[in-house]
């Protein structure tokens, strides 16, 4: 089974997927301004952190399979789930496949587009490098996810981002770049999940076509967008307010849109 942590002790579970070359320590600079009325849920995606490799090909599907099976052995039946980046796509296969599941759905610096041609061959061509060169890999690509007007301030949250990623087995890496070549389009899961829908975006995400997402939404009165001038790690570069936003949305009501 996937490796995770539990901490706090609040009524409402919220379940926290990290993204692509992260694992669940992410969440330690946004974990003290959550609300206790939150139990944190936080798992570390396979060939990820201490959870082991489980196939050439870790498919968003699978992955979500074994997410369940974390929520079956702690016996919880509804959970508020919150994905950041690879995690969200993780988290729209999860809402796809075990709707029930799901009390709220929150997109957190991710999307429910798949790759188009480009980024598709652009994570093709990453495959050699990230099985012979993965330290250069992770070196060039980590500080291209932070807001570039604010480097200078973020140069220590971009050191714990590479060592992070640097930790990271680089065939788990390699596994769920191919399973996210393989993702599809979840618009649908949107359009169609009763849940509350909540979606984080970044003005200088280079990861995420923050507008293209936002515009495409669909039009339901459950779904609340909101855009933050930061890069594509929220939860580095704005936690308190990324926290705050999710206190107030997954626990109360606010209105539909809020630019920050």
């Amino acid at each position: 089974m996937l490796n995770f942590e539990k901490t706090g002790n609040g009524k409402e579970i919220l379940v926290l997927l990290h993204g692509f070359m992260e694992n669940l320590s992410i969440w330690s600079d946004m974990e003290p301004h959550l609300s206790k009325n939150f139990t944190l849920l936080k798992i570390d995606l396979p060939g990820h952190g201490k959870s082991e490799i489980l196939a050439n090909v870790h498919t968003m599907e699978l992955m979500a399979d074994e997410v369940k099976k974390v929520l079956n052995d702690q016996k919880l039946e509804k959970v508020h789930l919150l994905g950041h980046s690879m995690g969200g796509y993780t988290s729209l296969a999860f809402a796809e496949k075990f709707p029930e599941s799901i009390k709220s759905l929150t997109l957190f610096f991710s999307t429910y587009f798949p790759d188009d041609d480009e980024k598709k061959k652009q994570r093709i061509k990453s495959y050699r490098i990230i099985q012979e060169a993965f330290p250069n890999y992770a070196k060039a690509g980590i500080p291209n996810l932070f807001n570039p007007n604010e480097r200078d301030i973020l140069e220590g949250k971009i050191e714990t981002a590479l060592e992070i990623a640097l930790s990271t087995n680089n065939m788990g890496a390699l596994a769920c770049v191919k399973g996210m070549v393989e993702r599809t389009d979840k618009k649908h899961v949107l359009e169609n999940l009763e849940a509350k829908i909540l979606v984080l975006s970044g003005k200088h995400d280079n990861a995420v076509k923050t507008e293209t997402t936002i515009n495409n939404l669909p039009d339901r009165t459950n779904i609340k967008s909101y855009i933050l001038d930061c890069g594509h790690n929220g939860h580095w570069e704005k936690p308190g307010i990324c926290a705050e936003i999710i206190n107030t949305e997954l626990l109360h009501n606010m209105p539909k849109n809020l630019v920050l």
